[in-house]
């Protein structure tokens, strides 16, 4: 795992403070990790434009200008003049190499933003708007310098934004760099260090980003055992009994010994699911939701969800009068999308709001709905998943466009509840089985239209 910053300034003034280092030093690192990565992806003699604003992150695209120069082609483009002491500092410096600033964009190999960077707020003005057309329609490697021109610290996203393909960003990773808007902006992020470990440079965070080796897969590590051994999951077998199917065939393939579907009436299941119209004593997990529809009465639901085993609660128990009891429990997941997450922050009294609203500030709202339920384990859907729990906050950033097809949330749910039956922790399960369902999505050896959920399912083998 990685910390996340909604802000690093305050790191920057750390650096000052305690070890002695100046912006100066900070900005020549911030430099030379951009032009390392330059060499490491342009030939040499390459044409390299860097545009850059007024302010410091104009100042690290001058400076970077400067460590280029002679080695590569370089134009610089100061559209907006230059304001801040050091780039009056950086631009002097290149002046004195023969540097000359061009008044146009031109043609190139590279180009890289440093107009705005982290301190960008509102809306672009019509000559901005102008260039970032320009810059976006340019047939280049486009890096972004700290972060994407338009790119809010608060994740959201100006009209007209700079689409980068890589974002090197200074010190630390930013939080609003894995808002779901800026999945489309960012491209690669990689954190260049500026003159000191990240480990120092760096401070305590609640919120992290998860990587790919966070993974923990239920690998069984005992030869004297049976199906018993783990755990049984039970899921709600409702109209639409598909997704429910889904969800028990992921479960099985993540290690549950035994899978169980309730419901009314028998169903034509895969051979190796049970089903049963009652909770089987030896159920050690529930999944509850998704298909549901009106198949069982409330009179039923409360038979079968009045317990205190782990639960997953699921797409439509988010539209329903149990939902203030379930929120009750104490080993709890919930798995909402966006709409399903309005809908639960209006029922719990946090906010009134719409979807576009809440997709405008994610972290808000999740946090907000944490601090009021902290017993309950939240995993958010969307582009950068967020799962949340114990005071801690975690975002999955590696879920791409293959999974937008309906089940693929089934999938997720079954690989929770398998977790969850199998004695893992809500938040473990949660964190675990998410990683788990974007790796098999990953792997996924076909065009990005062509995932069903079963290759989903399928996938999972191979982790």
């Amino acid at each position: 795992m990685q910390n996340l910053f909604q802000e690093v300034s305050s790191l920057d003034k750390r650096c000052y403070s305690q070890y002695a280092l100046s912006e100066e030093i900070l900005m020549e690192h911030a430099a030379e990790g951009m032009q390392q990565y330059i060499r490491h992806v342009s030939p040499l003699g390459s044409r390299v434009q860097i545009v850059c604003g007024s302010g410091n992150n104009g100042a690290d695209g001058i400076a970077l200008a400067r460590l280029l120069h002679l080695d590569y082609a370089v134009t610089l483009l100061l559209p907006r003049g230059i304001k801040s002491p050091m780039a009056k500092i950086q631009l002097s410096r290149t002046e004195a190499l023969g540097i000359t600033p061009v008044s146009d964009l031109q043609s190139c190999d590279v180009l890289v933003d440093a107009l705005y960077g982290s301190g960008f707020s509102g809306e672009f003005d019509k000559e901005s708007l102008r260039l970032l057309k320009q810059m976006n329609t340019i047939n280049a490697h486009k890096i972004a310098c700290d972060m994407p021109s338009g790119l809010h610290l608060d994740g959201t996203v100006a009209d007209g934004s700079f689409v980068a393909d890589v974002t090197l960003t200074m010190g630390a990773l930013k939080r609003g760099q894995f808002s779901d808007v800026a999945k489309t902006i960012v491209g690669d992020i990689h954190v260049l260090d500026l003159g000191i470990s990240r480990k120092l440079y760096e401070d305590e965070s609640d919120w992290q980003l998860l990587e790919k080796d966070d993974l923990r897969l239920p690998f069984r590590q005992y030869a004297a055992s049976h199906k018993g051994s783990y755990g049984h999951l039970a899921l709600l077998c409702g109209e639409k009994e598909g997704a429910a199917v889904l969800a028990g065939s992921a479960a099985l393939r993540f290690g549950t010994g035994l899978v169980t579907l309730l419901n009314n009436e028998q169903v034509q299941i895969p051979y190796e699911l049970m089903q049963s119209h009652l909770l089987p004593s030896t159920t050690t997990a529930i999944v509850a939701g998704m298909g549901l529809g009106q198949e069982f009465s409330e009179k039923e639901l409360d038979a079968l969800l009045e317990h205190d085993l782990p639960m997953v609660i699921d797409a439509d128990l988010f539209y329903h009068t149990m939902l203030s009891k379930l929120l009750q429990h104490k080993q709890t997941v919930l798995t909402p999308h966006p709409k399903e997450f309005v809908r639960l922050l209006d029922v719990c009294g946090i906010a009134d709001i719409s979807v576009p609203t809440l997709q405008a500030d994610r972290f808000h709202y999740v946090e907000r709905f944490c601090q009021a339920y902290p017993n309950a384990v939240l995993l958010l859907k969307g582009a950068n998943v967020i799962i949340a729990g114990e005071g801690r906050y975690h975002i999955n950033p590696h879920g791409s466009n293959v999974l937008a097809k309906g089940g693929s949330g089934d999938v997720l749910a079954g690989l929770i509840g398998a977790l969850l039956a199998q004695g893992r922790s809500p938040l473990d399960s949660a964190i675990y089985a998410s990683l788990a369902h974007t790796a098999a999505a990953a792997a996924f050896n076909g065009h990005n239209y062509a995932m069903t959920p079963l290759d989903l399912i399928e996938g999972l083998k191979s982790l």
